[in-house]
């Protein structure tokens, strides 16, 4: 079988503002026109955060079930919830993230510096959001931003088993200020000690988009691109919509000879439940 590529989108994010970033999509009208714009260019995942009337970030479990409902109206794309929302928002309120019944949810695997900020993910609350994604059949992606969380996702399937879906996959997130560098010794390193099987997609944040993609792209990994990652397109010149990011990854997926994987092969690729 041909090698193809998943390109998840990750089009909002909580950290930018409506007000500084006109393009970014906050309503769920907006979402939805995004997710079908960027199926259409090539995702197959869209990593989803909700924001509220006032387009600040909110964890509100209607909005998320709203949210969930159109996007598997409206396309084909996989729904993966954050259970990171806001670095603001309670462990509880994060954890009921996955009654709103998404197809797969973000876990990450450890404590990082966030900028100025601190996004916490101590040992029992990483336990306990794994223990639901398995008993409510939710497929996570293991949030890796830093190596010491490629160690912590070792102690978690040793001690707590498989995911869901059976597969392990895992995103490398990149050149958060706190975080590992978004540099191509960085990437080979982490890819190095996920565990064995695991397959993996990496973020670049910010000016590492680029060298990340193309690292990620050589090392025979996946990609994630949006504007919750990256909000200029090349210098001086910021992105005008989410699919033009997943057109660019699509582009060089195409030109590793790994094209884009359709919707129905990453469900297929990552064990997500039909619903």
């Amino acid at each position: 079988m041909r090698a193809t590529t998943l390109i998840t989108v990750a089009p909002t994010g909580a950290e930018s503002a409506k007000a500084d970033v006109p393009a970014l999509p906050v309503t769920l009208d907006e979402l939805v026109q995004t997710a079908r714009e960027c199926e259409a260019a090539g995702a197959a995942v869209v990593h989803v955060h909700v924001r509220d009337g006032d387009a600040r970030p909110t964890l509100d479990p209607v909005r998320l079930r709203d949210t969930v409902q159109a996007l598997r109206e409206a396309t084909g794309l996989i729904v993966q919830l954050s259970t990171g929302g806001a670095v603001t928002d309670s462990y509880e309120d994060r954890l009921r993230v996955l009654e709103a019944g998404p197809d797969g949810c973000s876990l990450t695997c450890g404590t990082v510096n966030f900028g100025d900020e601190v996004f916490m993910n101590p040992w029992p609350f990483m336990v306990e959001l794994y223990r639901r994604t398995q008993e409510m059949e939710v497929v996570p992606e293991f949030e890796l931003f830093d190596l010491g969380h490629i160690a912590a996702l070792h102690r978690l399937l040793d001690g707590h088993g498989a995911p869901y879906g059976g597969h392990v996959h895992c995103d490398l997130v990149m050149g958060v200020p706190g975080g590992m560098p978004g540099d191509a010794r960085t990437l080979v390193a982490a890819v190095e000690a996920l565990p064995a099987g695991a397959t993996w997609s990496a973020t670049g944040v910010g000016r590492t988009s680029l060298p990340v993609m193309y690292a990620a792209l050589a090392a025979g990994g996946h990609l994630r691109v949006g504007m919750e990652d990256t909000l200029t397109y090349a210098k001086g010149r910021p992105v005008t919509a989410n699919a033009e990011l997943v057109d660019r990854a699509a582009t060089l997926a195409d030109l590793a000879q790994r094209p884009p994987m359709t919707a129905p092969q990453a469900r297929e690729f990552l064990g997500v439940k039909e619903r």
